[in-house]
């Protein structure tokens, strides 16, 4: 089975300083058809103007991966890590028993486009962690990259959650396959391009849910970037 969630229909909040689109019920915006979908909790994409963000606040028993399309976003939290991220890399903090952190657009003129995703973690209170790593870009290219993983196989982050995170960078009409386990599931989120998703056209922004499904098929349309979600 494949459902699709369509970018224009997610949630979307506009503020001075901020665009933000949820693809799952989040802050103010609320429905309860889309909280989530298996240890996946929010898939948030942001645009942060110049100079603005998100000033020091708390999290707890999370496990929270971001990652930059383009410009640059400063990181600081309460164990005293404080890190720039750039498109190319992907920060992981374990939130656990509770953390405080900020992130901001530290340049004057461009603005920031990132991804921002939550995962339950398997238990709660986790002693908080942070990790920041940059991936080989020729790694991702026509193939699937491991960014993120529970037992952190092939350098990828450690996630405390038997999920896998993968990321794909197609040159146009490229052709990938991923076999999926008959008890794992699958969410597929665009990025860039557009591609075909067993059939199924889906453009930036669009989201997938997999489930019952022995494989993933994907065509690029045209250059495309793509998160995979491999989830219990």
């Amino acid at each position: 089975m494949l459902e699709i969630r369509k970018a224009e229909e997610r949630g979307h909040g506009v503020h001075d300083w901020l665009d933000s689109w949820h693809t799952f019920s989040f802050s103010d915006y609320y429905d309860r058809r889309f909280m989530g979908f298996r240890s996946l909790r929010v898939m948030n994409e942001d645009i942060v103007a110049p100079g603005e963000g998100f000033g020091m606040h708390p999290h707890r028993d999370m496990e929270i991966v971001t990652c930059v399309l383009s410009g640059a976003l400063e990181h600081k939290d309460s164990m005293g890590n404080g890190e720039v991220l750039h498109p190319g890399e992907f920060q992981r903090m374990s939130a656990g028993t509770g953390i405080l952190h900020s992130e901001f657009n530290p340049s004057s003129s461009e603005p920031v486009h990132l991804y921002q995703i939550w995962l339950l973690p398997e238990r709660k209170g986790i002693e908080p962690s942070y990790e920041q790593k940059r991936f080989d870009e020729m790694e991702r290219q026509n193939r699937w990259q491991l960014v993120a993983s529970r037992e952190g196989e092939a350098g990828s982050l450690r996630i405390h959650q038997d999920a896998r995170i993968y990321l794909a960078r197609l040159d146009a009409e490229t052709y990938l396959r991923y076999e999926l386990s008959p008890t794992r599931y699958a969410w597929v989120q665009v990025l860039r391009g557009e591609v075909s998703l067993n059939g199924n056209r889906l453009r930036p922004g669009d989201g997938a849910a997999l489930s019952v499904e022995s494989h993933l098929d994907i065509s690029a349309i045209q250059a495309a970037e793509v998160l995979l979600f491999d989830l219990n």
